[in-house]
């Protein structure tokens, strides 16, 4: 009976040594376990000199119909079925914005680099502008700003009301607000804002730390659009 005991005692010990050596990474088991979670941020350069970024997502069918003729064929041409761009990530203070910094970067971007966001931001003037306004203020290069951009796009997540088979469609500027919040752990209402023209939703304006996490934003939200019933055109 004891030896019995004892081998059981023995072949116990050898499977607590085994489970051990999995954790001998020196980290606690509950925090091993979250290893495979990768913040939004973690491949996104932090930049400096501004307390937050607004990103801009742009209703492309809005802006199309909106400056008809003047509309810059890049992205509005018959074959560009965009939904929502990147309009921009704007570099914010708490109170108002810095634009057109001086920079050692170079003012024009690069055709080679700005074709790798045309899924994006669809066109080569929008793209040099966004960095000559606001890319120059965000203490980043060309290359670490765009993909700083990238990340943020990449962080929302677009509400089903957007999706093409539910368009044309009409909608509250507060429902379209409260519809990307619940598509978006974490988005709450004063840190989302929506732009509306000529009775259309145009943009909805979204507020992201440098570390690209959600974070309230006052004044931006004041600003936004409560209007009811905005169109939201479908692509052409």
């Amino acid at each position: 009976m004891f030896k019995t005991l004892l081998n059981r005692l023995l072949t116990a010990l050898a499977v607590l040594t085994i489970v051990s050596a999995c954790w001998d990474d020196g980290k606690p088991a509950a925090q091993a376990e979250t290893l495979g979670a990768v913040p939004a941020s973690a491949n996104a350069p932090a930049g400096t000199g501004f307390d937050f970024y607004v990103l801009a997502l742009s209703w492309s069918p809005a802006y199309c119909q909106a400056e008809g003729a003047n509309a810059n064929r890049q992205q509005c041409a018959k074959d560009r079925d965009f939904g929502f761009v990147v309009h921009g990530l704007w570099p914010q203070f708490e109170s108002g914005y810095p634009q057109f910094c001086p920079t050692r970067q170079p003012e024009r971007v690069p055709s080679d680099l700005g074709r790798e966001y045309f899924d994006i931001v669809p066109s080569m003037g929008l793209i040099g502008h966004q960095w000559r306004k606001h890319g120059s203020c965000s203490g980043l290069s060309q290359k670490d700003y765009f993909r700083v951009l990238r990340a943020a796009h990449d962080r929302i997540s677009v509400p089903d009301e957007f999706a093409a088979q539910n368009l044309p469609a009409q909608i509250d500027a507060m429902e379209a607000e409260a519809a990307f919040i619940a598509a978006n752990p974490g988005m709450a209402s004063d840190g989302i804002a929506v732009a509306c023209e000529r009775g259309m939703l145009r943009e909805v304006r979204i507020c992201l730390t440098p570390s690209l996490d959600f974070r309230a934003c006052r004044e931006v939200d004041k600003a936004g659009c409560r209007i009811a019933d905005l169109e939201v055109p479908e692509p052409d």
